[in-house]
């Protein structure tokens, strides 16, 4: 993800200090893991450095936290544009974790559809979860986001589903690995 493009996003709304950014981005971003405080504020010093935003207020921390507010400049709102008009590449099939794993376990000796069954409720878990969050939320952008990750867990849920058939059919036919 290109944070520091969303974040961005995020001030084209208006200025905003850290703690704003990054309570915007996880309203936004419902599917995904929330940013770290650490991770937003690192992400701003460093689009402040690059001119993409401008500091515009840090009042007095006297009895309380640095509230500094961040601005987006000319050349972050242009970047933005430019970073909003790009077209991304579809993302690779290189094997994730789920893939690693039930090969291992495949050539390893273990229990690979075992795993994939184990792997498919976790999926299914997580469905339910963000089908439920989706359907509590009127914010149409949320929901968009998490159509998104639901999708993907689908895809996943097809994948584990054939690889689990392939692997009995496999054992059944005598077939090795």
């Amino acid at each position: 993800m290109a944070l520091s493009h969303v974040l961005l996003g995020i001030l084209a709304d208006g200025p905003a200090h850290g703690y704003d950014v990054k309570r915007a981005h996880d309203a936004r971003f419902p599917a995904a893991k929330p940013l770290a405080y650490g991770q937003v504020y690192a992400a701003l010093g460093k689009l402040a450095d690059d001119g993409g935003v401008e500091v515009v207020e840090t009042p007095d921390a006297s009895g309380g936290p640095e509230r500094t507010t961040y601005a987006l400049t000319d050349a972050g709102r242009e970047r933005l544009r430019a970073w909003l008009e790009a077209v991304e590449p579809p993302a690779p099939t290189a094997a994730d974790d789920v893939v690693r794993k039930t090969i291992t376990a495949l050539h390893a000796g273990g229990d690979a559809v075992e795993y994939l069954r184990r792997q498919r409720d976790a999926h299914l878990e997580a469905m339910r979860r963000l089908v439920r969050e989706r359907d509590a939320t009127t914010d149409v952008a949320a929901r968009v986001s998490v159509d998104h990750a639901v999708a993907h867990l689908d895809a996943d849920l097809q994948w584990l589903h054939a690889a689990a058939d392939r692997f009995a059919r496999t054992s059944t036919a005598g077939e090795t690995r």
